[in-house]
């Protein structure tokens, strides 16, 4: 979804950093052979993950939706040489492709996969978080965030991804649209809840920056 003229968005992107060349193997090789290859960060989004990486240089990284590893490696180049990133997807199928793309990069030794239900993973991880990214299933915003809030540092960025799903956050909810409803609370969640301050950026499919301030 374009929230500007697609013409004024080609100039925004072509007027940013560059894809590098491994994520540009990955994107490609996720398009002929993965299904919903919509799914991935892509160019302009993972450069602007890699960037506010890069701003809050993470010890720990947690990411909640692997899909193909794309946004993963995005937020790896701002770690820590030290650090370390946690990724948690519920498909198999994918773990050996995400794999072979971090092995390929300079963090794989620093990327840590986890296979199945994120809710059931989170709470058995001992670290805590200087970054976290949710890019999963939205019925499960809400809770993941109350999953992960104990477990990001104070100062520590949550980044949420697709919330403005693709416009539906202020149409009429159709009544088995049990994903809007759920992004729907966790805007209202975000804007509402004292430990966290909150900015919507309108881009992409929308997402959020989330600063946490209190315990």
């Amino acid at each position: 979804m374009y929230f500007i003229p697609e013409e004024l968005d080609n100039y925004v992107v072509k007027h940013s950093e560059d894809e590098p060349e491994l994520l540009q193997q990955l994107s490609r090789e996720t398009y002929q052979k993965i299904l919903q290859p919509r799914m991935l960060s892509g160019h302009y989004q993972g450069r602007l993950l890699s960037i506010i990486s890069k701003l809050v240089n993470p010890k720990n990284i947690l990411e909640i939706g692997t899909y193909t590893g794309y946004s993963a490696l995005c937020l790896a180049e701002g770690m820590q040489t030290s650090g370390a990133l946690h990724t948690i997807d519920i498909n198999e199928e994918l773990i050996d492709f995400q794999r072979k793309y971090f092995d390929k990069s300079d963090y794989g030794k620093q990327i840590f996969q986890h296979l199945g239900n994120a809710l059931e993973i989170i709470p058995k991880l001992d670290e805590t978080f200087d970054l976290i990214f949710i890019d999963a299933d939205k019925d499960n915003y809400p809770i993941y965030f109350n999953v992960i809030i104990n477990k990001l540092n104070i100062g520590g960025i949550l980044l949420s991804d697709n919330v403005l799903w693709s416009g539906k956050v202020i149409e009429p909810i159709k009544k088995d649209d049990t994903a809007t409803k759920a992004l729907l609370e966790y805007n209202s969640l975000l804007k509402e809840d004292k430990r966290v301050e909150t900015v919507i950026l309108p881009i992409r499919d929308g997402l959020t920056i989330s600063r946490k301030v209190a315990l």
